[in-house]
Parts: C-alpha cells; sequence; structure tokens
C-alpha cells in the first residue's frame, strides 16, 4: 500500500475508532503524501510495498478522512490497539511516526479513544466529587502551597514550614517535583514528620489537612513509598507521570492504594510547548485521566508558565468533559501565583480547582502562616465576589499580601 492509500475522503470514524487530529507539515512533499504517511507509519503501512501484505491486514489501515489545512485526522480501528497497554496506543499514535522525514513538523493535538479502550483502565479512583467528600471542602477552591525552597530543607524545618502553611488556612502542602530522598531529606524520615504536623495542625484549627509526599521514582520503589504513605495516614500521593511513565503510573494506580493520586506534569513542556510540533497537553490530560490519576496540573493563565486562557479551557475540557463514565479530574492551578492572581484564577476555573501557591505563599513579609491565610482570605473574596482591595481592609495579611505583589 502506498501513502495515498491510506486517504480515505468518504469514510466515517466508527464508534469503535481511535481518532487523532495532527497538526501536519510536509517537507519536500505535498500534504497528502505527508498525511497518508502519518497514518501508514502509525498503523500498518511502511516506506515500500513489501510482499508480506495480507487482504485481511488492510482492513486494519488507518484512514485520513480529513485534511483541513495543516489540521489532518485519523481513524484507527481499535483491533490495532492492546486494551489497557497506554505504551502500546503511544508507540503508534506518537511513536517513530514523528521522525518522518516527509514531516517538517507533526503535533497532536487531539485524541479520542473509544468506550471499550478508555474503560480497560481502572480511571481515577476519587475524581472530583471523592476529593470534595475527602477534604470536607465542598464550596471554594482548595488551597494547596509547595515547600519552598524546593530543595535543601533538612526534615524538620520542612516539616515546619508544612506545618505553618496548613495552621495559616492551606488544606494542602506538597513536595515540589524534584524532591525524593536525597540525604539532606530522607523520604521515609519526611512523611512521618510531616504527616505528624498534619496532625498537629488538625487538631488546631478542626479542619481537614493533607500532605502530597512525591512518590516518584524506580518503580518498585515507588510502590513502596506509596504504601508506605498509606499505612502512616497519609491520604495523598504526589507523582511526576511523565518522567516515570504511563506504565509506572498504572502499576501504582492498579494496586488501588487508599490515596488520592496528584498528577505533577514535569516534562510536559517538552512535548506540549511547540504549538507545530509534539503532543498537545489535553491529549496527556485525557490519557492520564484514563489511566486514572485524581489531579493533574493545568496550567494557570495568568502566572509564570506559557499557557494562556485557551490552552487552559482546553486542558479543563480534557480533565472534565464526558468520556465514557470516566470520572472527571481535579485540576491544578499552579507556577508563579500569588494572592493578587486569585481572582483570575477562579473566574478561570471555577470552585472546582486546586489554587497551589509556593513563593506566593512563603514570600509573605509576615512568613508562611500569614502568606497561607492571605492566600485563604483571598479565595474568600472571590468566592463572595468582594473586590481584594475591599476584604483587605479588614484582613491584614491579604492586605500586605496585595503591598507585596503588585
Amino acid at each position: 500500500m502506498k501513502y495515498e492509500d491510506f486517504i480515505d475522503s468518504k469514510y466515517r470514524p466508527k464508534s469503535t475508532d481511535v481518532v487523532c487530529e495532527f497538526h501536519v507539515e510536509p517537507l519536500g512533499t505535498n500534504m497528502r503524501h505527508a498525511a497518508g504517511g502519518v497514518a501508514a507509519e502509525s498503523s500498518i503501512g511502511t516506506w515500500t510495498e513489501v510482499r508480506t501484505m495480507h487482504k485481511y491486514v488492510e482492513r486494519l489501515a488507518a484512514k485520513v478522512f480529513s485534511i483541513r489545512g495543516n489540521k489532518v485526522r485519523i481513524a484507527y480501528p481499535t483491533e490495532l490497539f492492546e486494551p489497557g497497554n497506554m505504551p502500546n496506543l503511544l508507540s503508534s499514535v506518537a511513536g517513530n511516526v514523528f521522525g518522518l522525514e516527509e514531516l517538517r513538523w507533526l503535533r497532536l493535538n487531539d485524541i479520542w479513544l473509544p468506550k471499550k479502550f478508555a474503560k480497560s483502565f481502572k480511571g481515577p479512583k476519587y475524581g472530583i466529587a471523592g476529593i470534595r467528600k475527602m477534604t470536607k471542602v465542598k464550596n471554594r477552591p482548595l488551597v494547596g502551597t509547595i515547600i519552598k525552597p524546593k530543595l535543601g530543607l533538612k526534615t524538620a524545618d520542612h516539616a515546619k514550614v508544612a506545618y505553618s502553611a496548613w495552621a495559616g488556612g492551606c488544606d494542602i502542602v506538597k513536595d515540589d517535583e524534584n524532591l525524593a530522598s536525597q540525604s539532606f531529606n530522607r523520604f521515609e524520615r519526611r512523611v512521618k514528620e510531616t504527616l505528624c504536623a498534619r496532625d498537629k495542625a488538625e487538631r488546631e484549627t478542626g479542619e481537614r489537612k493533607f500532605y502530597m509526599a512525591n512518590v516518584t521514582a524506580e518503580t518498585d520503589e515507588m510502590l513502596k513509598r506509596a504504601k508506605l504513605v498509606a499505612a502512616w495516614g497519609g491520604e495523598y500521593a504526589m507523582v511526576d507521570v511523565l518522567t516515570v511513565g504511563f506504565a509506572a503510573l498504572q502499576t501504582l494506580r492498579n494496586e488501588n492504594l487508599p490515596l488520592v493520586l496528584h498528577g505533577h506534569r514535569a516534562m510536559h513542556a517538552a512535548l506540549t510547548k511547540n504549538r507545530r510540533h509534539g503532543i498537545a497537553m489535553p491529549v496527556l490530560a485525557k490519557l492520564l485521566r484514563v489511566v486514572g490519576v485524581d489531579q493533574l496540573h493545568a496550567g494557570t493563565a495568568v502566572g509564570k508558565m506559557s499557557e494562556d486562557r485557551k490552552d487552559v479551557a482546553a486542558n479543563l475540557h480534557a480533565l472534565k468533559d464526558r468520556l465514557h463514565g470516566v470520572k472527571p479530574v481535579m485540576p491544578v492551578a499552579s507556577g508563579g501565583l500569588h494572592p493578587r492572581l486569585i481572582p483570575d484564577e477562579v473566574k478561570i476555573f471555577g470552585k472546582d480547582v486546586v489554587i497551589q501557591l509556593g513563593g506566593g505563599i512563603h514570600g509573605h513579609p509576615f512568613g508562611t502562616a500569614a502568606g497561607a491565610a492571605a492566600a485563604r482570605q483571598a479565595i474568600d473574596a472571590a468566592m463572595k465576589k468582594v473586590k481584594l482591595g475591599t476584604y483587605a481592609k479588614s484582613h491584614a495579611e491579604l492586605r500586605m499580601a496585595l503591598r507585596q505583589w503588585k
């Protein structure tokens, strides 16, 4: 079969097909040849005629059914993919095809999964509804922070910072993405001491408090750490979902531990930032949701990250839209946030979001507890639709935060 044989403009995708939308820019050839090449090389075809091709194989060919400018949609028979095997899917639709010499740029912009394939994974254990039930916070965003500095704090100081954040008003405290079990802050001791600080904060505030320990590691070690968190009374585990990989994440999810899985998307921009090449974040979000994260970073639109409001909206749709009964995922806004930006985040995300402030809490002139209080006050103001300046008149912590971050 030649590349052009994989084009069928009359084909209408079946409900059982996997459908992908690509941005395709040819190099040294025309669009039809390039688009057909993507379909061929990501399904049953190759660069030349082969004598081993049979008629029964041809029915598994991917089909280019739409070419509009650089936007190409391709339908794949679901028989091409092993159920419950995300690496297999990605090795096809996002594998060697990116290296074709006929392509200047290729980006996988969206993906639609058939029900049978989506349901072959466990999906989120908790999702938004389960997180709401666990935290007992129903009508406002959850307030989170990341321990700063992200690396270097000794275990005792890490636990003290966490306690201050919880005491000031944070619901959630999490490790940063690159804190594992370094010599200055070993995992086991950190979890034990930080959970003790959590318990103290719960007793004193009367609120539920949560610690996201970063369990990211080699798969067996990651499972060991996650089980330790659960055994010691933790209710969350944080995972760098892309650096551990889809298979390792699935192994963790399949353990069915009583832990909310918080997905940090470290490394995503290496795949998502170039709008003409790579894999768009909504694709990753859908696939990570299917595998089983309960929370996932979705950008901020107003912080230090590059995604704009349109990008964030697309990420939110991927996390929350109907998907064959797969539970919606709680989005996380994180990156360069401070209390002055919280009303914008509430407008963008609504109430179902974890708003995480790192420097925007720990950089408060009065310290971490005051920074957490200011963040909580900003959320209260946003939910009451009161302007921050007005609310700050009777809330000293917020007033100082607004002076700190113009």
